[in-house]
């Protein structure tokens, strides 16, 4: 039996913060950022996403039009820090921007202009927690995630309650089976806690245009991961997807080391 997409979200924020809050201090910042950061992740990304998944746009073209949230974190970057994007850098979104759109051209894009919104505002609030959390700099990015997921839950469940109803909410719960709550479990622990808490760390290091991009990790890792566990067909279109995300991202990263080299060589 599976959980109700939201409240499965909700579920996921719940076992973010419990036990967890216990036992972490609370990270010396304003309740407000807190409370911004947990909102907009939550309510924002997460709650936006799901809510749109439900009748209005494939799970798979949502996954993609959500990484626009790198242009997004890129901008505001930008217009609040006074970040210089470098050439390239920009060379490095255009190849994997342009795997996207490879993928983007073989998926079912059946979507209404309801759904498309609906996930455009879940990558602008991504983009905006990713500002929020990086004006935490040397806060423990663990316990700000644990903390912050007390925002995120409320709003949530309203969500749950008004597009879900409270019926199908319990029934959904009083059903799961062990598979569900293990991937509950997942989705808390890995991706939130360690995921987020990794992410905010390095966004809190290095320059949005260096570690945004990194996103563009998602839509490939799903297709090796369905060509490994589902046996799905690894097409031409797909290697050529993978080759052009992929080398966007070693441009991206490895671009700077190389021309350290060579000036030191020189």
């Amino acid at each position: 039996a599976h959980l109700p997409p939201l409240t499965f979200a909700a579920l996921r924020f719940t076992f973010a913060l419990l036990p967890a809050v216990f036992f972490l201090k609370r990270p010396d910042v304003p309740w407000r950022n807190l409370a911004a950061y947990g909102v907009l992740i939550g309510l924002g990304q997460f709650g936006m996403l799901y809510l749109a998944m439900q009748h209005d746009i494939s799970p798979g073209l949502a996954s993609l039009v959500v990484q626009v949230q790198v242009f997004f974190t890129i901008g505001l970057a930008m217009g609040l820090s006074g970040e210089r994007v470098k050439r390239f850098q920009i060379a490095a979104l255009v190849l994997a921007t342009g795997g996207l759109a490879v993928i983007l051209m073989h998926t079912d894009g059946s979507t209404t202009p309801l759904g498309l919104g609906l996930v455009l505002i879940a990558a602008a609030s991504w983009a905006g927690g990713n500002m929020v959390q990086r004006a935490t700099p040397g806060v423990n990015s663990l316990a700000y995630v644990v903390w912050a997921s007390l925002f995120s839950i409320p709003p949530l469940l309203v969500l749950a309650l008004v597009f879900e109803g409270p019926e199908r909410m319990l029934l959904g719960v009083q059903n799961a089976d062990l598979g569900t709550w293990g991937a509950v479990l997942w989705q808390s622990v890995g991706n939130t806690l360690f995921g987020y808490a990794a992410w905010g760390w390095l966004l809190a290091r290095y320059p949005a245009a260096t570690i945004s991009p990194l996103a563009f990790f998602v839509p490939v890792f799903g297709m090796a991961a369905s060509a490994a566990l589902l046996g799905e067909p690894m097409q031409d279109w797909k290697l050529m997807a993978a080759g052009l995300v992929l080398g966007g991202l070693a441009l991206n990263m490895f671009w700077p080391m190389l021309r350290r080299s060579a000036a030191q060589a020189s």
